[in-house]
């Protein structure tokens, strides 16, 4: 019997929010699987969604920015499961459509909707509207992402009994951009206002003073919904029986790296939570290597025993849930980024290398024959990415072996290699450092620890 599939996808989540925040998740990630490092392949909404839709670089689909469609000749999840003999049902935000309603042959081949295209326009915390399969606007009741969890719960009802694919596409904890604010339900942005600043934010300044409070609320109300949704499953006998993903388009900088709150190639960007229970998952512990979030169209495939199409990018990350140690594995992750500039990065273990196309249009161009090196960081000792390495003779080396690298994952994603070239040399840290996994020596560098996180 193959397993029901569900996905969970949040907007705009930073990967630090999971913890004693976040108890259904937590609990979640400890039974089944952690990616503990895990990246979407571009911190953007519209091309971060059309990747997880596809297991296919944004720079592939065409899905390179927002305001981009996905071809209708793109293969989704839907598509996959749904030949498989799955019932297919997509709730909440869509965002890969250029219009609202979104018509039925730009809906990535879901059979069952409850969505709209810019759920955020549509929407505000206590009033959502969606439109169903004959583009009828449907208002459904309570604050947000209760309201769309409540359709999961009954989507699973009525197909209980027989085997489906959900994704449920939740607003939370994305701004209302109408008003640049983080509306919780009532006395949940009270309740976690001035509890915790992550490193970064604390450092760096931004909004997050203003914000934070109502974001953490937001995602307090996730997860709450998260448990009633298992419990749901529970109560009908299918939790066993059914894999939950949960992860999320991109993170949130709040605007300490630019003038607003991802499209950055810092971890606050780029870094989701990603935890998944279920047949195949369970017990399958913490998965300590980096992966993508295009990784997971094909993991959920090989995890319901479906052929994964050979023109998916990503890769089924399987192998490191059944031998973390055995398993065959690149050491790091490719991204993608645009509109703020165009960009290509890679992240491993300790290491994030950045370049940037200095002569190329944010929001017109896909790429670039060349790119130059913008940032590097030394996550081991710098892991909210204060002190940028890049230029510096110091690290010069171990600049060299990450471009290369850099050239080659660009090559393999994009069909063609650019030219990246060095950054602009900069006077200071002159001391070599011929090993780059043997630390420097003199004073320890500062490591930026975490504060207290809130409770529930």
């Amino acid at each position: 019997m193959r397993p029901n599939v569900i996905v969970v996808f949040t907007d705009q989540q930073r990967w630090d929010t999971v913890g004693p925040l976040t108890p259904n998740l937590d609990a979640m990630a400890r039974r089944g699987t952690q990616a503990t490092v895990a990246l979407t392949p571009q911190p953007v909404c519209a091309p971060a969604r059309a990747a997880l839709q596809t297991g296919r670089y944004p720079t592939t689909t065409g899905v390179y920015r927002n305001g981009r469609v996905l071809p209708p000749e793109e293969r989704t999840l839907a598509h996959h499961f749904g030949a498989a003999g799955y019932a297919t049902g997509y709730i909440g935000k869509w965002h890969l459509a250029g219009t609202e309603p979104v018509p039925e042959d730009r809906r990535g081949g879901y059979q069952s909707w409850l969505a709209a295209n810019a759920l955020e326009h549509t929407s505000d915390a206590y009033r959502t509207i969606v439109y169903d399969e004959a583009n009828e606007p449907v208002l459904l009741p309570g604050y947000r992402s209760d309201a769309l969890m409540d359709a999961a719960v009954r989507f699973v009802a009525d197909h209980a009994d027989e085997p489906f694919y959900l994704f449920l596409s939740l607003l939370e904890p994305h701004h209302q951009n109408e008003v640049d604010n983080y509306p919780a339900p009532d006395g949940y942005e009270e309740r976690y206002q001035g509890r915790w600043m992550p490193p970064d934010l604390a450092a760096l300044g931004g909004t997050a003073h203003q914000h934070l409070g109502g974001y953490l609320g937001q995602v307090k109300r996730l997860d709450e919904g998260l448990g009633r949704l298992l419990d749901a499953l529970r109560s009908m006998d299918l939790l066993d029986d059914t894999i939950v993903a949960y992860t999320s388009d991109h993170g949130n900088h709040f605007k300490t790296r630019n003038g607003e709150y991802k499209r950055s190639c810092h971890d606050a960007s780029l870094r989701v939570p990603l935890a998944l229970r279920g047949p195949g998952f369970d017990g399958g512990g913490a998965i300590s290597r980096p992966v993508s979030t295009l990784d997971l169209p094909p993991t959920l495939l090989e995890a319901a025993g479906l052929p994964v199409p050979s023109d998916m990018q990503g890769r089924s990350f399987l192998p490191l849930v059944r031998d973390p140690r055995g398993a065959s594995w690149p050491e790091e992750v490719f991204f993608q980024v645009s509109e703020s500039e165009v960009g290509r990065g890679i992240r491993t273990s300790r290491w994030k290398y950045y370049a940037v196309a200095e002569g190329a249009h944010p929001w017109d161009d896909a790429s670039a024959p060349s790119y130059r090196e913008q940032a590097l960081y030394d996550l081991e000792n710098d892991p909210y990415e204060l002190v940028n390495l890049a230029g510096y003779a110091s690290h010069a080396g171990v600049a060299a072996g990450l471009r290369e690298r850099l050239v080659r994952r660009i090559a393999e994603a994009e069909g063609a290699a650019p030219v990246v070239e060095p950054a602009v040399v900069r006077e200071g840290r002159e001391q070599a450092m011929p090993d780059p996994e043997v630390r420097l020596r003199g004073p320890k560098p500062v490591r930026y620890g975490h504060q207290p996180r809130p409770t529930s």
